[in-house]
């Protein structure tokens, strides 16, 4: 049961968005009353999708978690500090996902510095479901660059504009 009036932020650079990625949105969403889903600009990493698609591609895949949890789910690009992009939303909690051990390490790191920048909003950290825990979208871009199937790693409109933009088509 959402606690009301508790604003959560996932920030990510959903590049592209995974089914891995709809899991901890949907496990989200259920804990808030407001979920704003941050898509990092982060033109450093050499995104395949440029940000406004990318925030395209989070609504339509979002769409129905929303309907289903009735959370209100906003999509948002950011390209500032996330503590930054936090406090202008009125955030209280950062949610982070978790797939294995290697990603903690970063992720605890990142959290510390959060709670020193601002320790009125909290990290939590949702494990990824078993079925979606080796799922990354670097794995996803390099899959589908090389000529594998992509479709169980990511959802429907997702997979044709992947393919799509690495060259390939459904």
């Amino acid at each position: 049961m959402a606690e009301r009036g508790l604003t959560g932020l996932y920030p990510g650079t959903f590049d592209p968005i995974t089914n891995g990625h709809v899991d901890i949105i949907s496990r989200a969403a259920t804990l808030c009353a407001r979920l704003v889903i941050g898509v990092a600009r982060n033109a450093g990493k050499g995104p395949l999708f440029p940000s406004d698609e990318r925030v395209e591609l989070v609504r339509a895949e979002i769409e129905p978690i929303a309907a289903r949890t009735g959370t209100i789910i906003e999509v948002r690009a950011f390209d500032s500090l996330l503590i930054g992009f936090a406090q202008e939303l009125g955030a209280h909690v950062i949610v982070r996902g978790l797939r294995a051990v290697s990603d903690f390490d970063y992720e605890f790191q990142m959290a510390g510095m959060n709670a020193r920048l601002d320790p009125k909003i909290e990290t939590i950290f949702l494990m990824a479901s078993e079925r979606q825990q080796f799922i990354s979208s670097r794995f996803v871009k390099e899959i589908a660059q090389l000529g594998g199937d992509i479709s169980s790693f990511v959802p429907k409109l997702t997979l044709e504009r992947t393919l799509r933009r690495v060259g390939r088509t459904k």
